[in-house]
């Protein structure tokens, strides 16, 4: 079924204002890749989801990569602020933890098209993808590595290995748990990796506190 473009009382269609109409081609767009995978899906497939004609479509967006690229940054933004949100949220360590964790589990489970745009493309050799799946995940890193450095003093290269850790867990346990058939209860799921990466990120003490602390040096 074609996405709604609105139509007045006599039937025409209703002029939406830009972002509107943005936002509408771009539930469409990804609609049509989910289904058909990026090389399949074709322009008019779009207008057609959306409801406009092409003329339309291209006013907004000059190409098929230009959607994509654009939904990637729609939805890659998104996650990083769920991240960031997260590491602003509490002062405790394990909760934050927690927090990285649930923020993947979430955007899996209510934006499982998303994510799959996102850290399953097809396109990930095309270098503009690549980068933008790069920027997502450089960004979730820098968010953490910023919390790890302030609270444990711990230089920026340490914090961000440390940091591209809990990210590599967090999607890779997210996308396993997604392909499973979602079998584990998600906050069963989403406790048991926080656990896990507390146990290894709680070994660093906080500012001030003598290494060799017992493991929960860093709460």
């Amino acid at each position: 079924m074609a996405a709604s473009s609105g139509t007045n009382t006599a039937g025409r269609p209703v002029r939406l204002p830009r972002s509107a109409r943005r936002k509408q081609l771009l539930a469409a767009a990804q609609e049509v890749f989910v289904a058909q995978g990026y090389h399949a899906a074709a322009m008019d497939d779009i207008a057609d989801r959306a409801g406009v004609s092409k003329p339309v479509l291209y006013q907004h967006f000059p190409g098929k990569l230009e959607l994509y690229l654009a939904l990637l940054d729609t939805h890659g933004d998104a996650l990083v602020g769920k991240v960031r949100a997260a590491m602003a949220a509490t002062s405790d360590n394990k909760e934050r933890v927690a927090g990285s964790m649930r923020a993947y589990f979430e955007f899996v489970d209510h934006e499982s098209e998303a994510f799959r745009l996102v850290f399953e493309s097809d396109l990930r050799n095309e270098p503009a993808v690549r980068e933008r799946v790069d920027r997502v995940e450089r960004l979730c890193i820098e968010a953490i590595a910023e919390t790890i450095m302030g609270d444990t003093g711990a230089a920026r290269d340490q914090a961000e290995l440390l940091a591209a850790g809990l990210v590599g867990i967090s999607v890779t346990a997210a996308q396993f748990w997604l392909a499973g058939g979602r079998r584990v209860d998600k906050d069963q799921a989403m406790e048991m990796l926080a656990a896990l990466a507390w146990r290894g990120i709680a070994s660093f003490p906080m500012q001030g506190e003598p290494h060799g602390e017992p493991a929960d040096g860093i709460g």
